[in-house]
């Protein structure tokens, strides 16, 4: 991504104005220099004090980004935004070097921001004993820098906000063996209060042109909807019906509308950034093209390798389903052959 730079080379430093001390016949201390206004207070924590200092310096977080490439340290605009929000936190030696560099652009004291780091968060799929098994974004979508970019853009809510209880996927294959349709139904259960959305991705497959459609929704709402027709993905967001207390649960359904690619469709998956308590996945095949093969495949967040694999029957009904309970972070889904 090409980096726009701003107007003027350097950034106005947003800090204390000396003040020099009257003369005087003895000698006084100076007198302390004013704060300057929307100073994060010293015992907030690094995405609070972020946050606050970012908001008084009046910086675009583009301009920011600009300003730190100057200095030869390459962070998006997405990772600014999610350290601010607390979604995720500098870890590696270019992030932290970042973050002195900030320190200096936002004129705070060096370390302020460096020493409200906390040790590492744990990554992939062990990350479950000590983050509530909830992955970030990167990990669940490597490389896929668009979904991030769409999920800053829409300021998405934390993932662990809403607890899966329950996800039902019935995925449609016609007979000129294409997907079509997915027909999706969630039970979630709030835990937190004051939970009014959620967003959804779906992506079409490689050799699809456009996106997916989501169609049909019911106990719900469409909110603000994202398209990149170029890579076929969607991400939506969902209104439910009414805001969510701490426990509160709710249904909401609806259905996706799948473009022709002229390939033939040989999978359907879905991936889990946090836990569900129970998970089906049910592939329905047009009587006249019922594949030869099918199975299960499970995968690792992240993972290109199946970490299992399983044959499937396909019944008198040209249907295959997994049941999942307490479905884990990671990759599932099921694959045919049709000859």
């Amino acid at each position: 991504m090409g980096s726009q730079h701003p107007q003027d080379a350097r950034l106005r430093l947003v800090g204390p104005r000396p003040v020099t001390p009257a003369p005087a016949p003895a000698p006084v201390p100076a007198p302390a220099a004013p704060a300057a206004v929307g100073r994060p207070a010293p015992n907030g924590g690094f995405a609070e004090t972020l946050h606050l200092a970012i908001e008084a310096s009046g910086l675009s977080l583009d301009r920011i980004r600009a300003a730190l490439a100057q200095r030869g340290v390459r962070v998006s605009v997405t990772t600014l935004s999610y350290w601010r929000r607390g979604r995720s936190q500098p870890e590696r030696a270019s992030s932290l070097r970042a973050v002195h560099l900030l320190e200096e652009l936002l004129g705070l004291p060096h370390s302020t921001l460096s020493a409200l780091l906390g040790p590492p968060r744990p990554r992939g799929r062990w990350a479950a004993a000590a983050n509530t098994c909830t992955l970030r974004l990167e990990d669940v979508w490597p490389g896929e820098q668009e979904i991030a970019d769409v999920f800053a853009e829409l300021d998405a809510p934390p993932a662990g906000e809403l607890e899966r209880l329950s996800i039902h996927d019935s995925y449609y294959v016609g007979a000129d063996r294409c997907g079509n349709l997915l027909r999706m139904r969630q039970v979630v259960r709030a835990t937190v209060g004051g939970v009014t959305r959620c967003l959804v991705v779906h992506k079409a497959d490689e050799e699809a042109s456009g996106c997916p459609e989501i169609t049909g929704v019911r106990h719900g709402r469409l909110g603000r909807v994202r398209r990149r027709p170029e890579i076929g993905l969607i991400v939506a967001e969902l209104m439910l019906d009414r805001p969510l207390g701490l426990g509160d649960s709710t249904v909401f359904e609806y259905e996706v509308e799948i473009p022709s690619g002229g390939a033939e469709t040989m999978e359907y998956s879905r991936r889990f950034a946090i836990p569900v308590r129970e998970y089906v996945l049910q592939v329905h095949f047009d009587p006249a093209a019922v594949p030869v093969h099918c199975e299960r495949y499970d995968r690792d967040p992240g993972e290109d390798v199946d970490r299992r694999r399983e044959q499937l029957w396909i019944g008198a009904s040209a249907s295959a389903h997994v049941l999942a309970p307490d479905q884990q972070p990671g990759h599932i889904g099921i694959r045919w052959e049709w000859e």
